[in-house]
């Protein structure tokens, strides 16, 4: 029986929000399609927003075989306590778990507490779907993309980029949005295994989430210029759902499973 922590991103009042119009947490979202792959997991949620000190669990973090660090609506450079305190965090994990993935949100935390930078991406947003992410000849030797198409779309919602990578990290994949789409680099005693994108996450709950936020990618994000435009989006993502498959999809989960088990 392998133990992974997941450590979920969002504000506490932000999930209130995802339960209330009735969508998952990207913690439950987590579990759910961990539960696809392996029944023999034992899984907890860590919130470190939720958490004004970390004496609980800190002294007990040696006990996971892996992190997955997940998604969140937070911008990593609007310094916050919250902010601060999941860096704070995440570098005690550096120190404790041998195996993290970390996506999208996870993975600017991750690379910030490594001595990365994360900046508001320059050349637009995803919303929903990262269209023609393309694997590069480093990513095609590495074992998270074992299988996996060179170039593909996934599920992902980012306003954010990394543009400065820790030392010694390697990117593995781009797409025109993001040039760091996925990473791999080493931390203390971690083994990081970084994703810009969602494959954890269906099309369907990304479409939900565009729809709980529709006012907002209008007004505040200025991604669409009406309604209209968010709901021709919507029927862009719906058409990539008929094309995708399930297990194509979320390979890369399948792959750090793998190597989580891995003597």
């Amino acid at each position: 029986m392998h133990r992974i922590l997941i450590v979920e991103g969002n504000l506490p009042n932000e999930n209130k929000n995802f339960q209330s119009s009735g969508i998952q947490t990207h913690a439950e979202s987590l579990k759910e399609s961990l539960s696809y792959y392996s029944k023999d997991l034992n899984i907890d949620i860590f919130n470190p927003c939720a958490e004004k000190n970390f004496d609980k669990i800190t002294p007990n973090i040696k006990k996971y075989d892996g992190l997955i660090w997940g998604g969140s609506s937070l911008n990593i450079y609007n310094d916050c306590i919250e902010i601060r305190r999941q860096i704070a965090f995440m570098k005690e994990c550096f120190k404790s778990i041998k195996k993290i993935l970390a996506i999208c949100w996870g993975m600017q935390v991750a690379v910030t507490a490594a001595g990365g930078e994360v900046k508001k991406s320059s050349n637009g947003a995803h919303i929903g779907i990262a269209n023609d992410i393309e694997i590069n000849e480093k990513g095609l030797n590495h074992p998270l993309y074992k299988l996996k198409n060179k170039k593909f779309n996934s599920p992902a919602f980012n306003f954010d980029e990394v543009v400065t990578l820790p030392s010694g990290a390697i990117n593995l994949a781009s797409n025109k949005i993001n040039k760091v789409q996925s990473v791999h680099f080493k931390n203390g005693i971690s083994d990081i295994w970084g994703l810009q994108y969602h494959p954890e996450i269906t099309y369907h709950k990304m479409i939900t989430l565009i729809k709980f936020r529709k006012e907002k990618l209008i007004n505040v994000r200025k991604c669409f210029k009406n309604e209209e435009e968010v709901q021709n989006h919507i029927k862009f993502i719906e058409q990539e759902i008929k094309k995708s498959s399930k297990d194509a999809q979320m390979l890369e989960l399948k792959n750090w499973l793998n190597y989580l088990k891995a003597a």
